[in-house]
């Protein structure tokens, strides 16, 4: 599963949660919408938070809790820093990834980290090898 595929996946599972499900209208922050979503209901923004307040609004809250998120792996695995980078790619991240091996949040089917795992150059390290 790529990025793309895993926001529609997840964008499906946040509507499917919502108490109002399904909600009148969806604004989507991009150039597709979930194929579960409504064509008649929903609609595709490009570079929304730039045209939307709603979306706008939805961007900064999502960042806001992915940074939290992140906040909280660090504590778990501060090895990997991830209170610095916030799981991006930096090269950082990417060197320290390639020294220590992935730990249990980190994407298997993300392109560098899968061609690393097939060619042997970096395992999936077990979860209690990663408590300091």
């Amino acid at each position: 599963m790529n990025i793309l595929q895993a926001a529609l996946r997840a964008m499906e599972g946040a509507v499917a949660a919502l108490p109002c499900s399904p909600p009148d209208y969806l604004l989507v922050d991009g150039n597709q919408v979930p194929g579960a979503f409504s064509k008649e209901s929903s609609q595709p923004i490009v570079r929304g938070d730039s045209k939307s307040t709603v979306i706008a609004a939805a961007s900064i809250l999502a960042k806001v809790t992915r940074d939290k998120l992140m906040d909280q792996y660090h504590e778990r695995w501060p090895q990997y820093n991830f209170a610095q980078h916030k799981g991006y790619g930096t090269a950082a991240h990417m060197a320290v990834l390639k020294q220590l091996g992935a730990c249990p949040i980190h994407r298997r089917t993300f392109a560098p980290l899968k061609h690393w795992i097939a060619a042997g150059e970096v395992a999936f390290v077990d979860i209690a090898q990663t408590l300091t």
